[in-house]
């Protein structure tokens, strides 16, 4: 006997591009899950190419719109309204405008919208004007998502109070962890202790910020890597060069699996203006690498809950980040006991949710 058809068979997901963020890292894990777990997945793309081209899983169908910006993925709607999935999921706020355009578009016939708050809702980077913009944006978030998930319950709380959420529409679920890349290849590397950063060369990172404090350091057997890939890299690369930190700051690109990399080094900086859940301090912690990062989250201090962990430092206080990464780099420091990441089901999570979606939406319209 076949067993019964699930509500939400059919999952519709989307990104712009396939460049190596955060969020597109986190989609394509949560997409395999669901795949492997037995459901059809729909992943629309602007670009289908990038260094995250080779985790799209061979069992999900793809649509590649060939246009990658906003306006060029404005077609999201049509596609929705043709393949007419059972779920659309936002994978982040970047992408939350086009869940909007794509609700405005389809009204009754827009499947249920589930999306994931990927990003502070509170920004240092915004003015008070923009800011003001922002948070009237973000109230219109209830009124054309169906569920939102947080990755931690700070950013629940967070939502709750800057959205306008209502409790019942609020659900945590973690990301899902990195998983070991079979094949995947490591950079040359100096021999010698590292300071590693990882994440995208992208304004939003600020690792102008972490070159400058890596030249006032007083240890100088030491090495920085930063590894992602980014439109920054032309800046940050004359940055090195103006402070005479050439062969001691290394930009390697992208690294499609940095566990070795984390395991490796000394100490992890993660110097953002502001993050969502910094899934790189879960991962360094994980292989117990002490990490110093900003105060960029509501998330933070949920990840490095103890001073045994690391340092959490405030945005933009050059000198409070270099002590805290003089202190984590003394030779012979000890290094914390591995944490465990959370998120390992996922997958899973993320379908009871999908499938409660979708049968509230059959209720609804029988009512």
């Amino acid at each position: 006997m076949l067993s019964p058809r699930p509500p939400a068979s059919h999952i519709l997901a989307y990104a712009q591009t396939l460049d190596g963020g955060g969020v597109e890292k986190a989609l394509l894990r949560l997409v395999r899950g669901w795949s492997d777990l037995g459901r059809r997945v729909t992943l629309v793309l602007g670009d289908s190419t990038g260094p995250l081209a080779r985790d799209v899983p061979a069992a999900i169908e793809t649509r590649i719109l060939g246009r990658p910006s906003m306006i060029g993925m404005g077609s999201l709607a049509s596609v929705t309204e043709e393949i007419a999935p059972d779920v659309l999921f936002c994978p982040g706020n970047h992408y939350s405008a086009l869940a909007a355009w794509t609700k405005m578009r389809l009204g009754r016939r827009c499947p249920p919208i589930v999306a994931k708050i990927s990003n502070a809702l509170v920004r240092r980077d915004h003015g008070a004007a923009f800011a003001a913009a922002y948070r009237t944006w973000l109230r219109w978030h209830p009124h054309f998502v169906d569920e939102l998930v947080a990755m931690s319950p700070a950013m629940a709380d967070e939502a709750r109070i800057e959205m306008g959420a209502r409790p019942e529409m609020l659900h945590v679920i973690p990301n899902p962890p990195l998983r070991p890349v079979l094949g995947a290849s490591v950079p040359a590397l100096p021999n010698g202790r590292l300071l590693l950063g990882v994440g995208r060369l992208a304004p939003q990172k600020r690792w102008d910020r972490l070159i400058d404090a890596f030249g006032q350091m007083a240890q100088r057997d030491l090495s920085l890597v930063i590894i992602g890939e980014g439109n920054e890299r032309a800046a940050l690369e004359a940055h090195i060069a103006r402070l005479g930190l050439h062969g001691r700051v290394l930009l390697p690109g992208h690294v499609a699996d940095p566990t070795p990399i984390l395991a490796r080094a000394a100490a992890l900086a993660l110097v953002s203006d502001f993050e969502g859940v910094p899934g790189v301090l879960r991962e360094a912690l994980a292989v117990g690498t002490p990490v110093v990062t900003t105060d960029s989250s509501v998330a933070v201090r949920e990840i490095v809950t103890h001073p045994s962990l690391g340092s959490i430092v405030p945005p933009g206080d050059a000198a409070a980040l270099v002590a805290a990464l003089d202190h984590w780099l003394v030779p012979g420091r000890a290094r914390p006991t591995p944490v465990p990441q959370p998120g390992e089901n996922a997958a899973a999570a993320y379908l009871d949710l999908f499938d409660r979606v979708v049968l509230d939406r059959r209720v609804k319209l029988a009512a």
